[in-house]
C-alpha cells in the first residue's frame, strides 16, 4: 500500500514539474493559488507608469509573461506568446510583457526594430533584485523551482478581477514555464467562447 501511495505521489509530482526537452522548459497550465496583487510598473515605449487594472479593462482573457531578455527559454516561448496574441486579440484577448532581471534598453533591443506587438513592462532591471521581486514571490507560491523562473505565465480573467484593493485574484492559471502551445492555444479559445444562453422551452397547454 506505502509503495503505491508512493508511486502515486511520484506521478503527481512528475506531472508538475518542469518538462525540459530539447532545451525548452514546458510546464503544464495548472490553477494555483497565487495571491496576485494590482501593480503600477514604467511602460517600455515611454517610460510612463501604467497599472495592470487599466490594461486589462475591456479584455475577456489577459496573459501576463514575465521574462528575463536575456533568458534562452523567454526566447522559445516570446515567437509562441506574439503568435497567440496575434489570433486572439480581435476577440478580447490580451498579453502584457512583464521583464525582469535585463536593462531596459536590453529589452527595447531584443524587440527591436518594430517593438513589441502587445505592452511590455519592466519590474526590475538587475539580479541582484531577484529575491525582492513580487516576481519571485508568486513562483515561491506556486511550486516553481527554477532559479530565475522566466518565463513564468499568469492567466486571468479581467470579469473576476477584485474591483479594488491591492489583491486583484486569489487564484489563477498559471504556467512555471514554457507554454505548450497547443494546451495553451485551446485553454484561451475556450476561455473567449460567448457565454450561451439557456434554451427556453415554452409551456405546453
Amino acid at each position: 500500500m506505502k509503495r503505491i501511495f508512493a508511486l502515486l505521489l511520484f506521478a503527481v509530482a512528475l506531472a508538475a514539474v518542469t518538462r525540459a526537452q530539447d532545451g525548452h522548459e514546458y510546464s503544464q497550465l495548472v490553477e494555483k493559488t497565487v495571491n496576485y496583487k494590482n501593480w503600477t510598473l514604467k511602460d517600455l515605449k515611454d517610460d510612463k507608469p501604467v497599472d495592470l487594472r487599466s490594461l486589462a479593462q475591456g479584455k475577456k482573457l489577459v496573459l501576463v509573461v514575465y521574462f528575463a531578455p536575456w533568458c534562452p527559454n523567454w526566447r522559445n516561448e516570446a515567437p509562441v506568446a506574439a503568435r497567440l496574441y496575434e489570433k486572439y486579440k480581435d476577440q478580447g484577448f490580451a498579453v502584457i510583457g512583464v521583464s525582469e532581471y535585463g536593462l531596459r534598453d536590453d529589452v527595447r533591443n531584443y524587440f527591436a526594430p518594430g517593438g513589441s506587438p502587445y505592452p511590455v513592462v519592466s519590474e526590475s532591471e538587475s539580479r541582484e533584485d531577484r529575491d525582492k521581486t513580487a516576481h519571485f514571490g508568486y513562483r515561491q507560491l506556486t511550486g516553481d523551482t527554477r532559479k530565475w523562473g522566466s518565463p513564468w505565465n499568469i492567466f486571468l480573467e479581467p470579469a473576476a478581477l477584485a474591483k479594488s484593493g491591492d489583491v486583484l485574484t486569489e487564484k489563477a492559471w498559471v504556467v512555471n514555464g514554457e507554454l505548450v502551445e497547443a494546451d495553451v492555444d485551446k485553454f484561451i479559445a475556450d476561455h473567449l467562447k460567448p457565454a450561451t444562453a439557456a434554451v427556453i422551452t415554452p409551456c405546453k397547454e
